[in-house]
């Protein structure tokens, strides 16, 4: 067993990488003098994963929306349920699906180890048989109809269908409830078997605990599994968006919008330089201290709800620029207006270090979060980078970093603005 130590000089920090005998990759990350201890359990497997070979064999194709069904299955047992069981050990757990992962989590201040097993139990013992894989078809078709009626939700999955013509990160995380009345046990099975091989896995504990703690576990509980290769498969995908406008009619006091820039990626995610230069980027153009947050404001083209975020998963990338606006396509234009005024004119050195310490700062202080540490972890794996290389990357950035990071990830003539708005 190989366990590698990765330490941090600016952070004055460090964890370890565990390669386990099972095939599993293990993150411990301990944080000296803390109470709560954080676990995730991650696989490599998300939404947009329909469609597949395993070993090089035939095509499969599976339903929209059974990873996030797989995720509230794996909860169930003969026996009971995993919350039933964590209430026991007063963990708090949870678990998530996105488009390119699926998580399972617990955070604890005491009972760790009987905590962990509990985690790693479950998460390595599917239990799905007809009787309730049907059961659980009207529950999630209540939550698919609850998100249908979300103006957050339609305004933001209303952009990513104008954006993509044929990648699966169009289609609703959860799916439809059409594609979820074809799941079968068989399918959840065969999903389960492809992609929760610890080889597709990963785990990370932050917190209070240590490396012989987490072992002490994870050797007892792993189960070994012959490694598989996953090839998912896309389509190929245009670079120009499939629509610039999408507008859906929806009860609302004030329009909401979301204006997506659709990044040119191929299969490789950003690196972390890359990631690291894009949040310095988007803190420049759009933060609350930017030129164009004021103007947007000053103007009354938005309220404290702005925002943006960068997403990315496999084969798409994007920049989204979202909040609520009485006159949505005005605001899209102006921050358009920013992006060309700045790929015209440059960035300042001022609005650089400005950015540039900011985001620093909230990377260094990130660190004092197991549940942000661990999640990150995560990311950082199945996307091929490293937790420290990104803050040595901020560190060490320049205006020409940033200024070429923009040429490659905003270009205002092919981007999509979705609006929600009332009758």
């Amino acid at each position: 067993m190989n366990i590698k130590t990765v330490e941090s000089k600016l952070v004055k920090d460090k964890y370890y990488i565990i390669d386990h005998p099972s095939g599993l990759t293990i993150y411990v990350y301990p944080k000296e003098g803390y109470r709560s201890t954080y676990a995730i359990f991650g696989t490599n497997y998300g939404s947009v994963n329909t469609r597949f070979k395993i070993d090089g064999g035939e095509e499969i194709t599976v339903p929209d929306g059974i990873a996030h069904y797989l995720e509230h299955k794996l909860f169930e047992s003969e026996d009971g349920d995993a919350f039933a069981r964590y209430a026991k050990t007063g963990a708090s757990a949870n678990a998530y699906t996105s488009f390119e992962k699926t998580c399972y989590l617990f955070s604890c201040t005491d009972k760790f180890e009987e905590s962990f097993e509990i985690l790693l139990d479950f998460v390595q013992s599917p239990y799905f048989t007809a009787e309730t894989v049907a059961k659980e078809q009207g529950i999630i078709g209540q939550e698919i109809k609850m998100y249908d009626d979300s103006p957050n939700w339609r305004v933001m999955f209303n952009t990513l269908v104008g954006m993509y013509h044929k990648h699966p990160v169009r289609i609703d995380i959860a799916g439809t409830v059409e594609s979820i009345a074809e799941i079968t046990a068989e399918k959840l099975y065969e999903c389960y078997n492809s992609f929760y091989n610890l080889h597709n896995m990963v785990l990370c504990v932050a917190g209070n605990t240590n490396v012989e703690q987490v072992l002490s576990v994870a050797d007892k509980m792993l189960k070994p599994c012959e490694e598989h290769k996953i090839e998912n498969i896309f389509e190929p995908e245009p670079y120009e968006v499939a629509e610039k406008y999408v507008e859906q009619i929806f009860p609302v006091t004030i329009p909401m919008f979301t204006l997506g820039f659709k990044e040119n990626i191929g299969e490789k995610a950003a690196t972390s330089k890359q990631l690291a230069y894009t949040d310095i980027l988007l803190y420049i153009l759009a933060s609350p201290s930017s030129v164009l947050y004021n103007k947007l404001l000053d103007e009354g083209l938005i309220n404290e709800s702005f925002g943006f975020e960068y997403m990315e998963g496999p084969n798409y990338a994007a920049v989204l620029f979202e909040g609520e606006s009485r006159n949505p396509k005005k605001a899209a234009e102006l921050i358009k207006d920013a992006i060309r005024e700045i790929k015209k004119n440059g960035i300042s050195e001022e609005e650089f270090n400005i950015a540039k310490r900011s985001i620093y700062g909230s990377s260094v202080s990130g660190f004092n979060s197991n549940e942000n540490i661990a999640n990150i972890l995560v990311d950082m794996h199945f996307n091929g980078r490293e937790l420290f290389e990104y803050v040595d990357a901020v560190a060490a950035s320049t205006i020409e970093d940033i200024e070429n990071r923009l040429t490659e990830i905003l270009d205002p003539d092919n981007c999509t603005l979705s609006v929600v708005k009332g009758e």
